[in-house]
């Protein structure tokens, strides 16, 4: 498995459908999903990913508290918010925004919540989507923008995923058993795509864990690390493996991930580790065993040291 996949995978993305929602010129409103609507489809989730998808119209859209008008987003475009920050969409952003929660609709008849607002003038609907995932210190997820936008003229995958939007949002409009799922299964796609597409066109001065995928060596380290986590490693073994000397790869390392290879090894351990806790019933010997602890003594004095409390009280607090 390539190192990107296996921090995607052990994020646990989980995707449902939110709202769709129909507003009219003039317009803006502030919005941050709450745990309490998207606990029926994720059940608690620790951290949260909105996207909007603009099914018709046109809309402006920033983060609470940035200046400058924002993006410019239009049919088939699709934003995400990787971190859930409270943000301003509408038509006009000068205009004094209305909350989200204040005109939020419950659903009807199993369907999904919805918004009708604004003035009466030119419309845009969109459909808002969620992403649970396990952890917003991810280091994929940690390295994104506030706003993420998947542009609609790009070709290959991304024109795919507009078409099966716009499929999806047809049948959510009709009312169709199964929109939902649909929607739902497509958001989690939808993101993979976006942060592959996003790491395309990062500049090359630019350093993050997503960056290091483009240094061969850094990624092949990073692949080596996240194909056998359980494994004793030490710079001298990693550095033999990628074909760099030990400081040089330490060097490389530190530029681009921010930290030292066996610094990285322990982080990523300690991130699989609370996925074991709060996922599963492993016992804490055999989580150890999962992430490369000799002994569920040593574990547990390595995890106390990241966390500052014990695996098992951890999950107690975390399950």
């Amino acid at each position: 498995m390539d190192a990107l996949s296996d921090v995607l995978r052990v994020a646990h993305l989980t995707g449902g459908v939110f709202l769709h929602a129909d507003f009219s010129a003039p317009w803006c409103m502030a919005a941050r999903v709450g745990p309490e609507h998207c606990a029926p489809a994720l059940g608690p989730a620790s951290h949260l990913i909105l996207y909007h998808y603009i099914v018709e119209g046109e809309l402006r859209i920033r983060i609470d508290g940035e200046d400058g008008e924002g993006l410019i987003l239009g049919v088939g475009d699709v934003v995400l918010l990787p971190r859930n920050d409270l943000h301003l969409v509408g038509s006009d952003l000068t205009l004094s925004p209305v909350a989200g929660s204040d005109i939020i609709q419950p659903p009807k008849n199993g369907g999904l919540f919805s918004i009708r607002h604004g003035g009466g003038g030119r419309r845009t609907r969109m459909i808002c989507g969620f992403l649970g995932c396990d952890s917003e210190d991810n280091p994929v997820i940690s390295n994104l923008p506030s706003l993420l936008k998947l542009d609609a003229e790009q070709g290959g995958a991304a024109e795919w995923i507009r078409s099966t939007f716009q499929y999806a949002a047809e049948e959510v409009a009709a009312g169709r058993p199964g929109s939902e799922t649909v929607l739902a299964k497509l958001s989690e796609l939808l993101f993979v795509e976006a942060v592959r597409r996003y790491a395309e066109t990062l500049p090359q001065e630019q350093t993050g864990w997503l960056a290091g995928l483009r240094d061969p060596h850094v990624a092949r380290a990073l692949a080596l690390l996240h194909d056998d986590i359980t494994r004793p490693w030490n710079v001298d073994d990693l550095s033999r493996e990628v074909g760099l000397s030990r400081s040089a790869l330490g060097e490389r390392f530190l530029k681009l991930i921010g930290i030292p290879p066996m610094h990285y090894v322990t982080s990523w351990r300690m991130q699989v580790a609370t996925q074991k806790l709060r996922l599963t019933n492993a016992s804490l010997a055999q989580v150890a065993d999962m992430v490369g602890y000799g002994s569920e003594a040593s574990f547990s004095r390595a995890f106390k040291k990241v966390f500052g409390t014990a695996p098992a009280t951890w999950r107690r607090s975390n399950r």
